[in-house]
């Protein structure tokens, strides 16, 4: 089933799904020949980006540059890290472990993921008699979470870096329009009419880095996409929250898949039974 569809902006932050659905029923991968390997993580996780040399060679001494999506410079390591080029994106949650160059793992780590982080990744080493490039294909996709209507749910959020953020500005917002919860250095009570009276702060975690809300006695009307964003930190948080003892509009056993095309057009996978 092919089809043309207007996208809410809710649903383009979305788009890093990539087919997820299909790929996970299928089983498809693209780790074969020169293809890249795909590796698919929920939001919020940490993920490991493999790259060795397959002669498992010190690499201590040599250039290790990472990339994503060819221009944004994930870690450059020349004997030491080197901060002057890296992107924003990835400022204080990338590390790599020296302790394994010595056997030619050059593997990265990337901690607390964010949908913006799905994307083509290489990891190219340098100053070898052969020049060696490894392609990763990340797919960051969102958190779901479902829960039994009348009972609460607690929907998770955190920075980054984890820090205070009992100062901090953030918001919680339902399907992109509906404020949840809207916080600067303390709650200023904005809330949209579904949700007064039944969403609550960890106030005591704030100091942790701990945004997370918790929605009482939920209804299927809860059922939707949330966002948890730091706009003074550029960074959002996804979250599919699913109410009820079915996937909603979503069916018991249908999925919709945003697949990107080239040709910018959304394609809809229905995944049969």
């Amino acid at each position: 089933m092919l089809l043309t569809v207007h996208m809410s902006p809710v649903e383009m932050e979305l788009l890093p799904l990539l087919c997820l659905c299909l790929l996970s029923v299928s089983g498809t991968t693209f780790a074969d020949g020169n293809k890249p390997k795909v590796i698919k993580v929920t939001e919020g996780s940490d993920v490991i980006l493999p790259c060795s040399t397959s002669t498992e060679e010190d690499v201590t001494s040599e250039r290790i540059e990472w990339n994503k999506d060819v221009e944004k410079q994930v870690f450059l390591y020349e004997g030491e890290l080197l901060l002057s080029g890296q992107d924003q994106q990835f400022t204080d949650c990338v590390s790599l472990y020296t302790s394994e160059l010595q056997h030619g793992n050059a593997s990265i780590e990337i901690k607390n993921t964010k949908l913006s982080d799905s994307g083509d990744y290489t990891c190219k080493i340098g100053k070898l008699q052969t020049n060696q490039t490894f392609p990763i294909q990340l797919l960051v996709v969102p958190l779901i979470i479902k829960v039994k209507e009348g009972n609460s749910v607690i929907l998770p959020c955190s920075p980054r870096t984890k820090e205070d953020v009992k100062e901090d500005h953030f918001e919680w917002k339902k399907d992109g329009q509906k404020d949840v919860l809207v916080y600067k250095g303390m709650e200023d009570g904005t809330r949209h009419q579904q949700f007064r009276g039944r969403v609550s702060l960890f106030k005591d975690e704030l100091k942790n880095g701990n945004a997370s809300i918790k929605i009482r006695t939920t209804t299927e009307a809860d059922s939707g996409n949330y966002t948890c964003e730091f706009p003074d930190l550029h960074e959002t948080l996804h979250i599919l929250l699913v109410v009820g003892d079915k996937l909603t509009s979503y069916g018991s056993f249908t999925f919709l898949c945003f697949c990107l095309l080239k040709t910018s057009r959304i394609k809809l996978c229905k995944i049969p039974r």
